[in-house]
């Protein structure tokens, strides 16, 4: 088996309306597909990041919420490649987004930083 690439990742939100216009508007994603699906009272909306990669953001009622914050096993962060570090979190914080500092990677010789999403979900912008 030799896997290609990453197809997509999937994130569960509590507040759908919330988590839309954030990963919309703030982090400038766009639509792929919206699909409510009635039997599970649920919305799944595919965002295209950048040139092609997908997330899936889906609603359920009542998720639980993470055990512990961010070293739970599981998807510790999602990582968003940007050119411009500073412009980028010039962007975030004139959308009301906290951003911590720019770190510097040692082992990379890249600046990155964490911020949040609506449900506290750990995203990073890492400088290419």
């Amino acid at each position: 088996m030799k896997i290609k690439s990453i197809h997509h990742v999937a994130i569960i939100c509590s507040d759908y309306a919330a988590s839309k216009q954030f990963y919309l508007e703030v982090l400038g994603c766009s639509i792929i597909k919206e699909t409510f699906r009635s039997e599970r009272n649920s919305y799944k909306l595919d965002l295209q990041v950048g040139n092609g990669d997908t997330i899936e953001l889906f609603s359920f009622p009542d998720p639980p919420t993470r055990v512990s914050n961010p070293e739970a096993c599981g998807l510790r962060h999602l990582a968003f490649a940007v050119e411009d570090i500073e412009a980028s979190v010039a962007w975030l914080k004139s959308q009301q987004v906290e951003v911590e500092e720019i770190r510097f990677d040692e082992i990379t010789e890249r600046r990155f930083t964490f911020f949040r999403d609506p449900d506290n979900l750990p995203l990073e912008l890492y400088e290419i």
